[in-house]
């Protein structure tokens, strides 16, 4: 039972009419900008394989980044609930993504790999078996409809 409810606005500014707007699939870039209020403004497109441009940041990066910075943050607050000392964390996350024959997708799966660094021996089992809560807790992950899978390793 949801005990709160948040809000959040963010402004989505297609930049891509080269002129003649959509008259063609060819004839219009996949730019456009994200404005979140106070915050800078961050350069986005369509990933390169849908005539994206590869320098800007594209949906399905933001899903994948979404998931791994969500997973992140669940699991530092358990460390400090847990007593493990976190002195590090990373995580190169993969996804894949199914195109189908319509046009439409969908992520199949999302891989977080996170590696935590922690103060002492006597944490590094603890510390990997606090995925699963934090995973458990995570807004996104608990959002999307497929699996979130995680290998994790935690080292001193």
């Amino acid at each position: 039972m949801a005990i709160d409810l948040h809000h959040y606005d963010v402004t989505v500014d297609w930049t891509g009419n080269l002129g003649t707007g959509t008259s063609s699939y060819r004839e219009y870039s996949r730019d456009h900008v994200i404005q979140l209020p106070g915050l800078p403004e961050l350069p986005g497109s369509s990933d390169p394989a849908f005539r994206g441009d590869k320098t800007r940041y594209n949906p399905e990066q933001f899903l994948l980044t979404a998931l791994a910075q969500c997973h992140m943050l669940s699991y530092l607050h358990v460390a400090v609930m847990n007593g493990v000392v976190v002195t590090g964390y990373r995580d190169q996350a993969t996804g894949t993504m199914r195109l189908n024959r319509d046009g439409s997708g969908q992520f199949e799966e999302v891989m977080l790999n996170p590696v935590v660094t922690v103060a002492e021996e006597s944490m590094l089992a603890t510390a990997n078996e606090l995925h699963r809560e934090a995973n458990r807790l995570c807004f996104i992950a608990n959002s999307v409809n497929f699996p979130v899978h995680h290998r994790p390793s935690s080292q001193l």
